[in-house]
Parts: C-alpha cells; sequence; structure tokens
C-alpha cells in the first residue's frame, strides 16, 4: 500500500475568507490593519466563510493526501485558536479531526506540499513544495487542484 504524500493547508486567505470578513465587518479600509484587528477580535476568524471552493477542494484533497491544517495565530490574541478550531469543525467536521497545527514556524513541518497565501511565518522556507495560493500562478482552488492533478 502506497503512503499518502502530506500536504499542509493553511487557513486566512487559503481556506477561510478572513479579508472579506474583515472587510464586511470592520470596512474597505480595515484590511491594511487585519493584523492588529485579529488581535482585538478573536472571533473574526470564526464569523469568516470559506473562501469559494475551499470546502470542495479540501474534501478532494484528502482523498489523495495526507491533509494537515497549518496555521499561525495571532499571539496577543488568546482566543484566536479556539475560534480557529471552531471554524475547522463547522466547515470540514470529522475528517480534520486533530489534523490542525498551531505553528509561527511552517518551515519546521516535514511534507511534500504546503498550499499558503503568503512566505510569513517559515512558508518561504519550506522544504517540500510551496504552492501560493492566490498568486498569479495559482489564483484560486480550480488552478490549484488541476496543478496536482485531482480534479
Amino acid at each position: 500500500m502506497a503512503t499518502k504524500k502530506i500536504m499542509y493547508l493553511d487557513m486566512d486567505g487559503v481556506l477561510v475568507d478572513i479579508f472579506k470578513a474583515c472587510e464586511t465587518k470592520y470596512g474597505k479600509d480595515s484590511v491594511s490593519k487585519i493584523g492588529d484587528l485579529l488581535d482585538e477580535d478573536a472571533q473574526l476568524f470564526y464569523e469568516a466563510e470559506p473562501i469559494p471552493g475551499a470546502i470542495e477542494a479540501y474534501n478532494k484533497l484528502i482523498e489523495v493526501f495526507d491533509v494537515y491544517l497549518l496555521t499561525s495565530a495571532p499571539w496577543k490574541s488568546m482566543g484566536s485558536t479556539e475560534a480557529k478550531q471552531r471554524w475547522v469543525m463547522k466547515y470540514l467536521g470529522a475528517s480534520a479531526n486533530k489534523r490542525m497545527i498551531v505553528s509561527h514556524n511552517k518551515n519546521l513541518m516535514i511534507g511534500d506540499y504546503l498550499i499558503d497565501d503568503r512566505t510569513a511565518n517559515g512558508a518561504g522556507e519550506f522544504k517540500g513544495e510551496l504552492i501560493q495560493f492566490g498568486t498569479e500562478k495559482f489564483p484560486n482552488w480550480e488552478v490549484v487542484l488541476d496543478y496536482l492533478k485531482v480534479n
């Protein structure tokens, strides 16, 4: 039996439309201050909706890969990790049970793929392949799934 390749998925900006939630709740200009807002409002994360196609993509990916959620949490917001876990339970359910890793050093994880929208928190130094979501090369989930030959 072949072992599945390991894939990590960031949450903010990859699965969770945190930027839209921020703009909806605090206005257009708030996105530039999202870090500060998340420090003050941990529930903003839980209130955010999935990025279009993210849940369907996740369900396809778990059939092919050993998938873990790899996310950072605002350091000053003690409730942010709980809000993220509640979001996972709400939208991904049992398939994501005990598969959420919170780290500010994503480069320490061993795996084949990391799908992240940024290179921060060690994502740019990840030893496997970084698929930078939301870029010109990987603008949406449809393109990512085609690239990974998962569709």
